[in-house]
């Protein structure tokens, strides 16, 4: 048994040791490949906590009746932009209408009368204490037929701003009452976010800070100015809300998903361009030059500032790393480094 074992290592011994040449022979057949590389080096940058917040519209408003009355036209719907003083919704004014006419009618017969009141007056027939109830008279007959003018503007519902209809929250047939909501209107083009940080960050904020935020839906990174700060914390969750003004954002909708990165002090890691750092499945590599040949090094990533990403682990300060078509390296493959 021990001589077949021994027969059988002595006979791989051959086997292994061509498969060796062969690797370091398909190495040296390998042609060179000219590369580009960039000294590594460890940098320091204002370390940040993120905290999650969402948009919202910096104007918007919820739109009641002022008086009541049947809904006998709702006249927008949900997505529908509109203009400031635009029409919404229409009231049945028929009751309202009808106290604007006996309104009308007091008006003009006070009218009537303080003009014969007048010409008695005029003639010396009238007294002083007449003619001036005549004028009383008058003017609460004017006053209730302006008011019942009023009455009837506010059974036709208008827009305060321009913007879009976010919810309907009544149709025809419905009672309108003060106090009950009808609709929902935001502007568009006004959003900010609104985050709660927690008390340890809320003393690195103050008002007028530029602090960058990330929405899901948008790719680029969107500065957000520190508007509004609560002075007093909420009593449940121990945070601060903060409110920022998204500056020049675009493509943003009420709602979405953002975060804003608080600093909390300044950190520093080694830092690599984006194009160096290659994906393989869950791995992630890149390529070093040593002794003109490529070395696979692999690493872990941390956060990406701008169009470089801060590398955990896998380099040292001062390794050269290849920065333009890494991709197609071999471990071990002859490199030349250009000019």
């Amino acid at each position: 048994m021990k001589r077949l074992l021994l027969t059988s290592l002595v006979a791989a011994i051959p086997f292994f040791s061509g498969c060796h040449k062969a690797a370091e022979q398909n190495q040296t057949e390998l042609p060179s490949a000219t590369v580009r590389v960039q000294s590594v080096e460890r940098k320091s940058r204002a370390a940040t906590e993120d905290v999650v917040g969402t948009v919202r519209p910096k104007l918007s408003a919820v739109i009641e009746a002022k008086v009541s009355g049947r809904i006998e036209q709702m006249l927008v719907v949900p997505g529908q932009l509109v203009k400031a003083g635009e029409r919404l919704v229409l009231l049945d004014a028929h009751e309202i209408q009808s106290r604007l006419d006996q309104a009308a009618a007091a008006r003009q017969q006070a009218e009537s009368d303080l003009k014969r009141d007048t010409d008695l007056m005029q003639q010396k027939i009238l007294s002083q204490s007449e003619f001036d109830n005549a004028q009383s008279k008058f003017r609460i007959a004017a006053a209730a037929e302006a008011e019942a003018k009023t009455m009837l503007d506010y059974t036709l519902i208008v827009a305060p701003f321009d913007g879009v209809i976010t919810r309907k929250l009544a149709d025809v047939g419905d009672l309108a009452a003060p106090g009950k909501p009808l609709l929902q209107i935001e502007n568009p083009d006004t959003l900010r976010l609104e985050a709660d940080v927690p008390e340890a960050l809320v003393g690195n904020v103050k008002l007028g800070d530029k602090l960058a935020v990330r929405i899901a839906a948008v790719t680029s990174e969107i500065e957000g100015a520190v508007a509004e700060m609560s002075p007093t914390a909420d009593p449940n969750s121990r945070t601060y809300l903060v409110k920022l003004d998204l500056l020049g954002a675009t493509g943003l909708r009420s709602g979405q998903f953002g975060r804003v990165s608080v600093p909390v002090g300044e950190a520093s890691a080694i830092r690599v361009p984006v194009a160096a750092v290659i994906q393989r499945g869950q791995m992630e590599l890149v390529f070093v030059v040593a002794g003109n040949h490529a070395q696979m090094r692999l690493v872990k990533t941390g956060s990406r500032v701008g169009d470089e990403i801060e590398l955990v682990s896998g380099l040292d300060s001062g390794e050269q790393v290849v920065t333009d078509d890494a991709a197609a390296l071999t471990d071990g493959q002859l490199v030349t480094i250009k000019p």
